[in-house]
């Protein structure tokens, strides 16, 4: 994987990790399956309007949509309003990263070199260190719910890498067209009308002001940025290699938790996100040489009949 983008990767981290300060104060006042619902209609309504859809199958597209928009953040933003604490929440969130190698080993055979399976082991190790630290502080339900979301994102990393898209950049925008109504539908059922009705009145006043200016982190930073780099990079490079730093965030996600929100950090979760950084590393030492070897290979596989076949390569 070249310098710059590593670089690319470690930025998505930060916005990501900021994020769950963003989220927390969003939903102070929005419901969670609504403020979903918001987050990708935003962004889904022009996109309909001005983005051509992404020559992909329409089975990677939904699979994208269904994993990264609708099971990640709607166990993600259910488990927080259950009590999950932000940093915590930034760290549970990233068992993805081992979800999507195992898929990616099984259902796309990616190859998983020792080094690699070395530094995931390490940063596992340290996910594990934090989040033996931080047990104490989250209820069991919240903890599930957060860990689902991250077998969505997993899910959803697995549907962008097959979809192969020409342009992922138009690929993530197409992606947020999936959430919005099954999260509105589901929002007036679990929610209610009057919940709905409240918030949307409490937005447009001063009240509503930090939980707006949150919502707006999340669509313009959070998902326009930072998934949209997070898009091209997957498209690029293996599930593996790229997956790994998203381990990054719950080291800026439980900083600013602890400088905004002023949650504890422990001495051992410090341990423990200098493990997630180190395993990072090691994991992606050997992404530049795999990637030198699959640029020597002719491809044989046909790509499929509604892709352009000079664009589709990774």
């Amino acid at each position: 994987m070249p310098l710059r983008h590593v670089l690319l990767a470690v930025s998505v981290a930060a916005m990501w990790g900021f994020n769950f300060i963003a989220i927390d104060a969003s939903l102070d006042t929005y419901p969670p399956l609504l403020l979903a619902a918001i987050r990708f209609g935003l962004i889904a309504v022009p996109t309909l309007l001005l983005i051509p859809r992404p020559r992909v199958p329409w089975r990677w597209l939904i699979a994208y949509g269904v994993g990264f928009g609708v099971l990640q953040f709607g166990f993600l933003y259910w488990g927080m309003a259950e009590g999950m604490p932000a940093g915590l929440a930034s760290l549970v969130l990233q068992a993805s990263a081992p979800f999507t190698v195992m898929l990616g080993a099984f259902l796309l055979r990616e190859r998983l070199t020792v080094l690699r399976a070395v530094g995931i082991l390490i940063a596992v190790l340290g996910l594990a260190v934090v989040g033996w630290q931080r047990a104490e502080h989250a209820t069991v339900l919240p903890f599930l719910l957060t860990l689902a979301g991250a077998l969505g994102w997993a899910i959803g990393n697995i549907g962008n890498r097959q979809a192969r898209a020409a342009d992922p950049f138009h690929l993530m925008l197409w992606m947020t067209v999936i959430p919005p109504l099954p999260f509105l539908l589901l929002s007036l059922i679990f929610e209610g009308p009057r919940v709905i009705g409240d918030a949307v009145r409490t937005a447009v006043t001063l009240d509503g002001l930090m939980p707006t200016l949150g919502l707006l982190y999340t669509v313009v930073i959070a998902t326009l940025a930072g998934s949209g780099i997070w898009t091209w990079l997957m498209s690029r490079h293996p599930a593996g290699v790229v997956a790994p730093f998203s381990m990054l965030v719950p080291v800026v996600g439980m900083s600013s938790a602890w400088l905004v929100l002023a949650e504890v950090v422990r001495p051992g979760e410090i341990l423990g996100g200098v493990l997630v950084f180190a395993g990072v590393l090691i994991g992606t030492v050997t992404g530049k040489t795999g990637s030198r070897r699959r640029a020597m290979q002719v491809p044989t596989a046909r790509p499929p009949a509604d892709v352009d076949p000079v664009r589709a390569r990774p």
